[in-house]
């Protein structure tokens, strides 16, 4: 499988996590050979975020050597599992799930429940909180504008539909991690092999860019680069769903989906 730039980028992100959680030692400014790695990983039209990322990782050696918090958006039990096993050790986690597309309603509490229940015997989630934003179906159906682009309905996954619906939850993800001062949002979207990580790294990115930071908030969120399925990730999903006797669904959730 082809490495990914994203991937890249949250490797080193989470080695000096590692390093600040066992090291509170601050590197001096001046450490020319750290600073010429990161300029290396981080050569992407990311540039922007993960040099901040990077700094403000740096600086947070010094304080108390605390996990960062971060908000976590996923659809269901499955696709989160490997990616609380990866990243539970680095970080302070909250899962959002907010996926209003999941169609129907039965389907919708079912993975939400599954979701809950499965956390309850997995040993990296002992720590996790999960929120539950509100089931409203129209908010989606506005979102990827399938009242004026009827055709839409019949795209492939990874289109414009697609593309959409990653957009308004990941907008809403910020938007709460915003107002709950989280260091970190990211999403579980890209351990699936039909998600598109360009888009979902690059919406991701973009939000964060573009939102204005309140004079109310303490951080303003960063999104955290990434693309689950790559180190195996998709694979080792798979394995914890037999391993737990997890329900995996057969399509992604929204009832376009259910059909194509």
């Amino acid at each position: 499988m082809p490495s990914s730039p994203y991937q890249k980028q949250l490797d080193e992100l989470l080695k000096k996590l590692a390093s600040a959680q066992t090291d509170v030692r601050v590197k001096p400014e001046h450490d020319k050979e750290d600073k010429y790695k990161h300029d290396k990983v981080f050569k992407s039209e990311h540039d922007k975020v993960a040099k901040h990322e990077h700094d403000k990782l740096a600086s947070s050696k010094s304080a108390a050597n605390l996990k960062p918090r971060l908000l976590l958006h996923a659809c269901c039990g499955p696709c989160s599992s490997y990616v609380l096993e990866y990243l539970a050790q680095y970080f302070e986690i909250t899962v959002f799930y907010y996926n209003p597309n999941i169609y129907p309603q039965e389907e919708y509490y079912r993975r939400l429940n599954e979701l809950k229940a499965f956390y309850t015997r997995f040993a990296p989630a002992a720590n996790v909180n999960v929120v539950e934003e509100a089931y409203t179906p129209e908010d989606f159906y506005n979102a990827i504008q399938i009242h004026e682009h009827p055709e839409r309905a019949s795209e492939p996954e990874k289109g414009e539909r697609c593309r959409l619906c990653y957009k308004f939850r990941l907008q809403k993800a910020y938007e709460y991690a915003a107002a709950h001062n989280y260091d970190y949002y990211c999403t579980t979207l890209s351990i699936s092999p039909f998600k598109d990580a360009e888009k979902i790294n690059t919406l991701g990115t973009e939000i964060a860019l573009n939102q204005k930071v309140t004079s109310d908030q303490e951080v303003s969120p960063l999104w955290l680069p990434s693309d689950f399925k790559k180190h195996g990730g998709f694979q080792r999903s798979l394995e914890l769903s037999t391993e737990y006797g997890l329900y995996r669904q057969q399509y992604c959730g929204c009832i376009y989906s259910s059909r194509n």
